[in-house]
């Protein structure tokens, strides 16, 4: 129900406004033109403000300008008298919605009143659209419930509110471009363009213009002036992927730029100022290149003022079904096919893979099965060989070489067993405990600690006697 404000001095006006406006479905508070009103203006708690201009103890213009204040989106319809018109022009300068003048039609201002809720309806509709599309595009792909993802995304919403420059590091295929993305996106600089530069795709001639633009004749094939892409980035957020890739003399030239914040083209003279948010992105241990002399250690603390690492898909395995099953319906969706189903074994050799290629080699394996694979339910012969043959192996002593890490191992030994203990016990945790030699509390804390779907809970011995006196009913 629509909440409207009604301030004015006549008794007579307010009871009659309040009975007209009750009868059309609204809340009626009023105020007889007391300083009280600013505390009810202050409160917010109306949808529309009706105000005369004129009145003894307060200005309806200060009313108007205060309420406008509080909140910019709220109608207001001022009542003014024949003689005091160009105040009311006024009003509407500093955002009324329109104006009455004494003596008025009812019927006008009930159509006034109408026209003012449903434009505040539908701006606020129009607001929450658009943050609803914010959230939904800011964060894209990255789909994730484990604890290292929540943690990035409390980093994302933090950092969006800046203007800090942001250094964003992992391995490939981790996402670290979605994570720019998802700043820019949260940031106040998400009306303005995001520019994504891979510094590693271009030889260092080509990745300077591209960057700081050029003027006609700088060099062959400069055949007419062009933009850089810091000016096309000018009030928004460039990404600067593979960061550690660039050259060291265009990299003395990035760190001038990042300085003064002013560039110049090749083969120009004018400095052209630039004011753009830089995110880094990098697969590299920027330190180690630093004390291999391949990158400069002054661009490095430019670049480094919030730093955060996107996690190994291996670190977060309880994220692998979810994004397993995002993948199957996207995929599915674009190429038209029935929503495909994977076995318990599937996921299984999913959790249990390492994933060196990341969420993106993940997503490139889902797209696979959905494009060859006629049958709607998934095994485990329809998987890569260097997946389905992921689990540890039984027969055999383990062939140590560089790379081993024996942690990883013996989680992928502990989590296939519980796996296969589950499947043994038909999901029943009492028979899961028996079959592993475990104590119930040591079978929770292992399935907890391995992130493997939990099974059917062990009862008590008290619901188990309670379940033999029901069955003997």
């Amino acid at each position: 129900m629509d909440t409207i404000l009604i301030v004015d001095d006549e008794k007579s006006l307010l009871e009659l406004l309040t009975v007209v406006f009750k009868k059309e479905g609204c809340q009626v508070k009023t105020n007889p033109g007391t300083p009280k009103v600013f505390e009810l203006i202050d409160q917010g708690d109306y949808d529309l403000l009706i105000c005369d201009i004129k009145m003894p103890q307060v200005d309806g213009m200060d009313v108007l300008k205060r309420a406008k204040l509080r909140n910019p989106l709220t109608p207001a319809i001022m009542i003014t008298a024949y003689g005091s018109v160009k105040q009311a022009v006024d009003a509407l300068r500093i955002g009324a919605l329109d104006y009455v003048v004494k003596p008025f039609d009812i019927e006008e201002l009930k159509i006034l009143v109408a026209r003012g809720l449903e434009g505040r309806r539908l701006r606020e509709e129009n607001i929450l659209l658009k943050k609803t599309l914010r959230a939904e595009t800011s964060f894209e792909n990255m789909i994730g419930k484990s604890k290292p993802m929540r943690e990035i995304f409390g980093l994302i919403e933090k950092v969006a509110s800046t203007d800090s420059t942001v250094l964003v590091t992992g391995e490939s295929g981790t996402g670290k471009e979605m994570a720019a993305r998802a700043i820019h996106a949260q940031g106040r600089r998400r009306e303005a363009a995001f520019v994504s530069v891979n510094c590693a795709a271009l030889p260092e001639n080509l990745l300077e213009s591209e960057l700081f633009g050029h003027v006609r004749g700088s060099f062959t094939g400069a055949v007419a002036d062009k933009r850089g892409m810091f000016e096309t980035a000018h009030q928004g957020t460039m990404l600067l992927d593979e960061v550690g890739e660039m050259s060291p003399w265009t990299q003395v030239k990035l760190f001038r730029v990042l300085q003064e914040r002013k560039v110049r083209r090749v083969g120009g003279t004018d400095e052209i100022p630039v004011d753009v948010r830089i995110i880094a992105a990098t697969n590299q241990d920027l330190k180690k290149r630093i004390e291999e002399g391949k990158f400069r250690e002054e661009l490095f603390y430019r670049l480094n003022v919030i730093s955060f690492e996107m996690p190994a898909l291996r670190k977060r395995v309880e994220d692998i079904p979810l994004l397993v099953s995002h993948f199957l319906q996207k995929h599915c969706e674009r190429m038209g096919r029935k929503m495909k189903r994977l076995t318990p074994e599937v996921v299984g050799l999913l959790e249990a893979y390492a994933w060196p290629g990341n969420v993106r080699e993940l997503e490139n394996v889902i797209e696979r099965l959905v494009a060859v694979e006629e049958r709607e339910t998934i095994t485990a012969g329809c998987l890569p060989v260097e997946i389905a043959g992921s689990r540890p192996k039984e027969d055999g002593p383990v062939v140590l070489k560089a790379g081993f890490k024996l942690e990883e191992y013996l989680d992928q030994i502990s989590r296939k067993y519980l796996q296969e203990a589950g499947q043994m016990a038909g999901g029943n945790m009492r028979k899961m405990a028996e079959l592993l030699g475990l104590s119930y509390r040591s079978l929770r804390y292992l399935l907890h600690k391995y992130q493997v779907k939990a099974f059917k809970r062990l009862e008590t011995k008290n619901e188990r006697i309670g379940n033999g006196i029901s069955s003997q009913r």
